[in-house]
């Protein structure tokens, strides 16, 4: 199965009442044929399932999307898990455009996020 590459930005805050394409995400992950998320797949393909976090005045972070427990989430550092990003029941999220997404960011703060593209 061949791995897609998502791409989320910021949706609509208090700080960004429009979103933002300058703050996001870009993953690399295997899909179901209906957008899911499929497990088995990333388990034999996980090394090639990266992220790449982009956020206006910060540097960029590369890391790893990780299955972990019950729970997705976005890795930057396999020895540090005060860095991770939990992503909000993205096993049941379908990762088509116009999709929504939360994920907790490094200081424990909820963003939402659409899905702008999955190619």
């Amino acid at each position: 199965m061949p791995l897609k590459t998502i791409r989320l930005e910021l949706a609509r805050t208090a700080e960004h009442p429009e979103g933002s394409a300058e703050h996001g995400y870009e993953f690399t992950a295997p899909l179901t044929a209906d957008g899911h998320l499929d497990l088995e797949e990333w388990r034999s393909q996980k090394a090639a399932c990266t992220v790449r976090r982009f956020w206006r005045g910060e540097d960029e972070q590369s890391g790893h999307l990780v299955h972990r427990g019950k729970g997705w989430l976005f890795d930057y550092d396999a020895d540090d898990t005060d860095d991770d990003e939990p992503i909000f029941r993205f096993d049941r999220h379908t990762l088509v455009e116009g999709e929504y997404i939360s994920i907790t960011e490094h200081d424990g703060e909820q963003h939402p996020f659409r899905v702008v593209s999955v190619r």
